[in-house]
Order: C-alpha cells, then structure tokens, then sequence
C-alpha cells in the first residue's frame, strides 16, 4: 500500500508525516507538486526519493482530506 511509505515518529521533523522515515515532509512535496514543479524536477532535487514516493503523498493527502468534516461555505 502506497500510504505505508508515509511516517509518523516523534523524533523526525517533529512527528510530521515523512516519506519512509526520510527528513522530508509530506507537505513538502504536495507544496511542491501543487505550485507546479514536475514529478522529474521533484525527484532530481530529492535523488533518495523514489517516483512511488510521490504518488504516496498524493494518496496520504487524498486520504486526510476523507478523514476531514468540512462545513459546507455557499457563496
């Protein structure tokens, strides 16, 4: 399962999801991938990195957003 690349530990950036125990964030990346950066950019910046790393992230924020109760804003 690709959200198990995804970490927690207290003792790594402060307990904010990793990327397989890595000192990268998972917001690092999706911040990365949403301003635009391709996947290739992302991987040359971050050589440990691995392309199933990134499809990971987008899986893990998919998957908190679920966990979220949003209210529903009408404009």
């Amino acid at each position: 399962m690709l959200i198990d690349r995804i970490t927690h530990n207290p003792a790594v950036m402060g307990g904010k999801p990793c990327i397989r125990g890595l000192r990268v964030t998972a917001g690092t990346i999706l911040g990365l991938m949403a301003s635009g950066k391709s996947r290739e950019r992302i991987l040359q910046a971050y050589p440990y990195l691995e392309p199933e790393d990134l499809d990971a992230v987008l899986a893990y924020a998919a998957w908190r957003l679920e966990e979220r109760d949003e209210p529903l804003v009408v404009t």
